[in-house]
């Protein structure tokens, strides 16, 4: 099993309120067959506004989560072709991680041009897409594009015939089912961390540390709380040891006079 990438969890990692990306990501120019691999299929981005912004918050977090590691791609909703030169060939992830290639922007995702199919696969499943999912898109990364884990997530909790939450490991050419943890997870090896479900909705958990990743906005709201809460603090003693050293005063002056 490939190592996944160490992490900087330093202790004052959430000491600036401001989110500020460990790396700048390049914009690379269009190449000149690039209008030949179309960045669209004109479908919608995703089945609803739910699908929609649980793919911009799984970005956001994994993203965030991977800031440090220079040779990632975290991205998804983009048009991934695996066969040079036939251009029908493709598909859209809803979320993909990919280690090992260059942090940039991309157009679409050429596997012989990164060299590297990716490495993880999250779908968020519907009514309309859950067969597909579990059949022909299945098979399509198993077999053909070589996914090493696939995850299935229906954010409505009632189309996948297993639970809201499963995960593919690769082994050869066919797809494993992963076995939950004692917590109730599914773990991931690729990415490091757990796939849980969080109240109506799914997170992603790391069991080092103990701690559910966060999205660059949640980190920085955590930030401003714990700095204001120090603040606070900060007040309280400094009004503690003020009224200290009045009642001080106040019985030295008592002894005094006595």
């Amino acid at each position: 099993m490939d190592k996944v990438p160490s992490l900087n969890k330093s202790s004052d990692r959430r000491s600036d309120m401001a989110y500020q990306p460990a790396f700048y990501i390049p914009y690379v120019s269009p190449l000149e067959d690039d209008e030949l691999y179309l960045e669209s299929d004109g479908k919608p981005m995703a089945e609803t506004e739910r699908h929609r912004n649980l793919m911009i918050y799984a970005i956001q977090t994994l993203e965030s989560h991977f800031e440090a590691v220079p040779d990632v791609c975290v991205s998804g909703n983009m048009m991934m072709y695996y066969r040079p030169g036939d251009y029908w060939k493709s598909v859209s992830p809803d979320v993909f991680v990919t280690f090992g290639v260059e942090r940039k922007e991309r157009r679409t995702y050429r596997i012989w041009e990164e060299g590297k199919p990716p490495d993880f696969v999250l779908e968020f499943s519907s009514k309309r897409t859950a067969a597909n999912d579990l059949g022909l898109k299945k098979a399509l990364y198993a077999e053909v594009i070589g996914v090493r884990e696939y995850f299935l997530y229906d954010p409505e909790r009632r189309y996948l015939p297993s639970g809201p939450l499963i995960g593919f490991r690769l082994e050869g050419q066919s797809y494993v089912r992963i076995p939950p943890s004692i917590g109730g997870g599914i773990p991931s090896e690729t990415l490091g961390v757990e796939f849980s479900l969080r109240g109506d909705g799914f997170g992603f958990y790391d069991v080092i540390f103990g701690e559910w990743l966060e999205t660059p906005a949640e980190k920085a709201a955590a930030a401003f709380h714990e700095e204001a809460a120090a603040r606070q603090a900060a007040e309280i003693r400094a009004q503690q040891a003020e009224e200290e050293l009045t009642r001080l005063r106040a019985a030295l002056t008592s002894q005094k006079n006595s």
